[in-house]
């Protein structure tokens, strides 16, 4: 690809590197970054900017401000561009590999083990973890909501948005609910915020940038067809996970209400394997998104297994980057406009209305069984809000006490 010339300042003329050096980075930020998207940013912001001096201060905001206003996994998408600034297009895929392979190895293995959990204590220690995730998602919507929902306008856009889920159940409501929101915010959100801009110079160049968003649509409108037309089951999990990578606004937690709908209400996986993996998955570090190999691995029918794991792993990721190329060599353009600016705001407050009726359905539905585990998320919750645990320490203590539980 022929380079991208954005106006790039002296804070941006960052040093190149190879795509090894990139991988090294990023393997010890995918085995040690535990916490969530917001935690991510923070450990990428301490090793590649305060450390190693990868971009500055200023550069980075920009960056994380342009991968927050796309969809898919924002820390993820972060990762995937400091690796194509540092490393061209081998070290934006070096980035992504290293960050990710550790937690989807984890979680693979641990959907391999699943079947071995049998008895008072094995069942016991899933329950925990249907448990813990009721509050790590109460935990998710509580601080979305404080960012995303601070005045009365988009609180309202939330509330509509968990009255459009609750009557129109399925990713279709899912999607009119970000589509009523967006719209919304060309009404009610026009006037607010400011530009957000920033100059970066990446190895991508306008005519490829084309072609990603040619291809990201492609995918998402002809998948559809594909599948209809074949009835390939490969073809078939591949769109339902892309589907749900391409719809995602803000990444880690938000996705769950998506997969939800493409795997658990199609029947692939029952809704007590999709909560306990959802536990499983605070306890890794790495994005949140390779719950996706989870559940990739444990499809039925075929493919699953490592096959199934791989594709659904690929199928997720892939939208978020393929809109990250095809957005940034037009960034700085669209993002000075107020419409766009309203229409993502108020989008967002969608998502956090969507996570809030996935709350209730199927999180605290399949977890909340009697006081015992009321009392049980209710301590999680305290611990993570008010203590500021760590969630996968949490996860590990309470997986113990879903334990006790089952003994009592």
């Amino acid at each position: 690809m022929n380079e991208t010339t954005m106006e790039a300042p002296a804070r941006m003329q960052n040093r190149k590197g190879s795509p090894g050096e990139v991988f090294v980075a990023f393997l010890k930020l995918g085995v040690t970054s535990f916490g969530g998207p917001i935690a991510h940013l923070g450990y990428f912001r301490d090793e590649l900017v305060v450390r190693q001096r990868w971009i500055d201060e200023k550069g980075y905001a920009d960056l994380v401000a342009l991968c927050q206003f796309l969809p898919g996994p924002a820390s993820s998408q972060v990762g995937f561009a400091l690796g194509l600034l540092r490393g061209g297009p081998l070290g934006a895929a070096a980035a992504w590999t290293a960050f990710t392979l550790p937690s989807a190895i984890l979680l693979v293995l641990f959907a391999l083990g699943a079947a071995a959990f049998g008895g008072p204590v094995g069942s016991g220690i899933i329950h925990g973890l249907k448990v813990v995730a009721v509050a790590i998602v109460a935990q998710a919507v509580w601080g979305m909501a404080r960012i995303l929902c601070p005045d009365r306008e988009r609180a309202s856009i939330a509330l509509s948005a968990v009255l459009i889920v609750v009557f129109v159940s399925g990713s279709i409501g899912q999607i009119a609910a970000i589509v009523a929101g967006g719209l919304a915010g060309l009404w009610l959100c026009r006037t607010e915020g400011e530009a957000i801009s920033g100059h970066m110079t990446f190895p991508v160049s306008h005519a490829a940038g084309t072609m990603a968003l040619v291809l990201f649509f492609a995918l998402l409108f002809g998948l559809p067809v594909l599948v209809a037309a074949t009835g390939a089951q490969g073809l078939a999990v591949f769109d339902s996970f892309y589907r749900a990578g391409s719809l995602v606004f803000g990444g880690g937690h938000v996705v769950l209400p998506l997969l939800e709908s493409e795997a658990v209400r199609t029947g692939w996986v029952s809704a007590g394997q999709f909560l306990t993996g959802y536990g499983a998955a605070q306890a890794v570090p790495g994005p949140l998104f390779t719950f996706a190999a989870y559940l990739g691995t444990i499809l039925d029918p075929e493919p699953n297994g490592l096959i199934g794991a791989a594709v659904a792993l690929v199928a997720i990721f892939l939208p978020g980057f393929l809109l990250f190329i095809g957005v940034i060599p037009y960034w700085d353009a669209f993002s000075a406009r107020p419409t766009a600016q309203a229409l993502m705001r108020d989008a967002n407050a969608a998502v956090v209305g969507i996570l809030g009726a996935a709350l209730y359905q199927p999180v605290w539905t399949n977890a909340i069984l009697g006081p015992y585990e009321f009392a049980l998320a209710l301590t999680c919750f305290v611990l993570l809000m008010a203590w500021k645990a760590s969630p996968w320490i949490v996860v590990i203590v309470f997986a113990a006490g879903g334990v006790l539980i089952g003994l009592v």
